[in-house]
């Protein structure tokens, strides 16, 4: 979001130049040299505001540091601007961070400041990729009479990531892992410190890709060494265009529920001893969660820019196989018609949750074996609702 330009006069200055004008008039009306001398100190006091501004030359620059690499929905974190000013004279007036829409904060104060530091808080509101900056320095004249505004620096972006949100545990593990086995994985190195990324090469797989690393480089990056396996969990999410919103309507919040919703569950599976992969309808890897430090952070990357597209798919050719543990989809709008695009092949642990499911839906799945739920802006209760009552743990629904 680009800087709300202003004019080179204030108010204040305007009005100066009005009243000269009109002291013109008079003093041609009446006849009264004393108006006219008036008028003509009101227009040098104003053009000498405009030049005491404008003319001094002014550099400077900005470095940012924020608080939090990823910003949660809802997370408030600091940012930290340190402006170095080359100037003849340390001028006084306001300075404001550009902020987009989607984090709100007071990024504005008087300059310079008392700490010779600016910082001010910042709040997710939205999921993305976005920039911060640049920074703007507003000055005027002694008299109120001028104004000028500078942008300095560059921009930085903030990535902010979908919400988590605290799910029901599970009471029971299913898979032949029985859900308390990572994949195993060889590195250089020894422990999650000593991964290290490298660039993406034709032929890598894009299980290895590096989201966090890719989000921080502009380009693409794997990881080095990691022996794939099969997981014990799917989580899909279900990005066909017809289930959501128009893009050109708008933020769908069905949409950003459902991100939102992926992403708890799919870090939820992970901390019950679950290896997972999230892939979305096309069947393409959002992101695998099998232990590594960075995995959690990587897929949440890769959520906050993902976006509708595409068409509706069998599940069955998304999947590509059955997982031994449980196989969640997140879907939006679902016909009773669109049940044939649900087999599962034979999952253990079928879970299904829609946002907009017409009427009958869900109990056409049902048949299917799918045990599913309406996906609420509660994810939470959601999860809760369709998870087979043998999975729930004290707190939940009492087995029939």
């Amino acid at each position: 979001m680009s800087a709300r330009r202003r004019h080179v006069l204030t108010l204040r200055g305007a009005g100066a130049l009005l009243i000269g004008l009109l002291l013109v008039i008079a003093a041609n009306i009446v006849s009264a040299p004393i108006l006219l001398y008036v008028a003509v100190l009101l227009f040098a006091l104003t053009a000498l505001a405009v030049l005491v501004v404008h003319v001094p030359r002014r550099s400077g620059t900005v470095s940012r540091q924020i608080s939090t690499d990823l910003l949660t929905v809802g997370e408030e974190s600091r940012v930290t601007v340190r402006f170095a000013l080359r100037s003849l004279r340390i001028p006084h007036g306001l300075w404001r961070d550009v902020l987009p829409d989607a984090v709100t904060g007071h990024a504005a104060g008087e300059y310079p400041p008392e700490t010779g530091v600016l910082r001010y808080p910042i709040t997710g509101v939205r999921r993305g990729v976005w920039p911060v900056g640049p920074l703007v320095l507003r000055t005027t004249d002694p008299f109120g009479l001028a104004q000028r505004e500078q942008e300095f620096g560059s921009t930085r972006t903030v990535t902010v990531v979908p919400e988590v949100i605290p799910l029901a545990p599970l009471a029971a593990h299913w898979g032949a892992a029985g859900g308390t086995a990572h994949t195993a994985s060889s590195r250089l190195g020894q422990g999650s410190d000593n991964l290290s990324p490298r660039h993406y090469v034709s032929g890598d797989s894009m299980r290895r890709i590096h989201w966090r690393a890719t989000a921080h480089r502009g380009e693409l990056m794997v990881r080095q060494e990691e022996e794939e396996s099969s997981p014990d969990a799917i989580v899909v999410i279900d990005r066909a265009a017809a289930r959501w919103a128009r893009a050109d309507r708008g933020i769908d919040p069905a949409f950003e529920t459902a991100v939102s919703a992926c992403a708890s569950i799919a870090l939820h599976l992970a901390g019950e001893g679950y290896s997972v992969d999230v892939v979305d309808s096309a069947g393409t890897l959002i992101g695998a969660l099998r232990g590594h430090e960075d995995d959690r952070d990587e897929l949440l990357v890769a959520l906050a820019i993902l976006t509708p597209r595409g068409d509706a798919r069998d599940l069955a050719a998304v999947v590509g196989g059955t997982p031994p543990g449980p196989l969640v989809v997140l879907t939006g709008r679902l016909s009773v018609e669109e049940r044939d695009l649900l087999h599962h092949g034979g999952a253990a642990v079928p879970i299904l949750l829609a946002t907009h499911p017409a009427e009958g839906a869900l109990v056409a799945a049902s048949s299917m074996g799918w045990t599913g739920a309406v996906l609420t802006d509660d994810v939470s209760a959601s999860w809760e609702l369709a998870l087979p009552e043998r999975m729930l743990t004290g707190g939940g629904r009492v087995p029939r």
